[in-house]
């Protein structure tokens, strides 16, 4: 299984960008789904997380600015960004947990996409 992100870029403050991220390979299904982040000199932290139900949430600092979703049908996830600060840039990444063939059953694995550089400076 791979997760390919993409959508990252400069953008100046007060912009938008909408981040993508499509899992391919020997999926059954794909659980939750979520983005995380990662500034120079800081620990990797949750943004934002989406079940495959559609119910998600979000890191208190991005409410009302960042929405998560997905299109289960295409295994990807999206996280659009509005109202970008300097305090947003980073790296991001997807990740999922994704239930995958094993032989005569099924198991879980957690997988990480590559990262995607978003950078908000004027």
């Amino acid at each position: 299984v791979q997760l390919q992100a993409s959508g990252g870029g400069l953008v100046q403050p007060g912009g938008s960008l909408r981040l993508s991220c499509a899992a391919s390979g020997s999926i059954f299904s794909i659980n939750v789904m979520g983005w995380y982040r990662q500034a120079p000199g800081k620990q990797r932290e949750l943004v934002a997380g989406i079940t495959s139900g559609g119910s998600t949430n979000y890191e208190d600092s991005v409410k009302g600015r960042f929405t998560i979703s997905r299109d289960n049908a295409k295994n990807t996830v999206y996280l659009q960004m509005s109202g970008l600060t300097p305090e947003d840039t980073a790296v991001y990444y997807c990740n999922a947990d994704v239930t995958t063939p094993w032989g005569s059953i099924f198991r879980v694995s957690n997988y990480w996409g590559q990262g995607t550089q978003v950078t908000v400076s004027s």
